[in-house]
């Protein structure tokens, strides 16, 4: 493979639309330690989530579109063993920010490996991989997160608050995570890949995808218990909110606008405002 087929499917780009619960933990901590946000920041992002990439397309070897590439190329074991080398760097820096961070890239990796690997495929169990992912994206990777940044002790992820922030990202990941296999039907389908999109189809896929966010929507409320930061939050998601529903319409009455661009317009207008969103929530905690 060249390094150009290789950088692209380690789709880094794609980390953008997981960035938001970074900026949460960050947002949520009593004081911002800025080397150990940078080394968290770079660990997660252009190491562990390239590596988990990486890994998957190795196994998947797409033909069609996948998040944040449309035209993939082939794959050759070289992609094999460059996951295998960011998830070794990873570890190695991780060690750096203390043995919890550790255990947590290794219990990402893992899981995340088994989620694609072809003698376990956690991909092809619905309901599991749906908890499974938005669970370790969502919740465990905002908690420990957090617990890196402020070099905090294993122990520290009972805290209620903090757990309840681990809730939130569950399910914002949980609201997005059916929507990114919406466009991918046919070739989940062609491997034996029954998705959480795939067994609810396409109207079912934005039926649970609202729910979700209601869920989240209500969970942030009590969670700020705050008008200001709620009304913020509810503004700047606006664009998303309302670029989803005239998108869900369209497909209601045809499913095949569920596609590969349109859903990546949808990820990008979200990632923009939830990052903006949290980015602003920094400023006004730390100011």
């Amino acid at each position: 493979m060249s390094a150009r087929a290789i950088w692209l499917h380690l789709r880094v780009p794609f980390s953008f639309f997981l960035l938001p619960i970074f900026w949460f933990a960050l947002s949520q901590s009593s004081h911002i330690d800025l080397w150990r946000a940078v080394a968290v920041l770079i660990i997660i992002h252009l190491l562990l989530y390239p590596a988990s990439n990486a890994y998957n397309s190795y196994f998947d070897k797409d033909e069609g579109p996948i998040g944040g590439l449309e035209t993939p190329p082939p794959v050759t074991k070289t992609l094999y063993w460059v996951s295998w080398l960011l998830d070794v760097v990873a570890l190695i820096l991780g060690a750096f920010l203390g043995w919890p961070f550790v255990v947590y890239l290794l219990v990402y990796g893992f899981v995340t490996k088994a989620y694609s690997h072809r003698h376990i495929r956690l991909k092809k169990y619905p309901i599991l991989s749906f908890f499974l992912i938005s669970g370790l994206q969502g919740g465990i990777t905002y908690v420990m997160t957090y617990v890196a940044v402020n070099d905090l002790p294993f122990s520290a992820i009972t805290q209620p608050r903090l757990l309840f922030g681990g809730l939130l990202g569950t399910l914002n990941l949980m609201a997005l995570y059916p929507v990114t296999q919406v466009y991918q039907h046919v070739e989940d389908a062609r491997r034996g890949d029954r998705t959480l999109s795939l067994l609810l189809g396409v109207r079912g896929t934005f039926v649970c995808a609202i729910v979700m966010f209601t869920l989240s929507l209500v969970a942030f409320f009590v969670y700020f218990n705050n008008l200001i930061y709620f009304g913020l939050y509810v503004l700047l998601l606006l664009p998303a909110v309302a670029y989803f529903l005239h998108w869900g319409w369209q497909i209601w009455y045809d499913s095949q606008r569920a596609n590969y661009r349109s859903t990546m317009h949808m990820m990008w207008i979200s990632g923009v405002c939830l990052n903006s969103f949290f980015i602003f929530l920094i400023v006004l905690t730390h100011s």
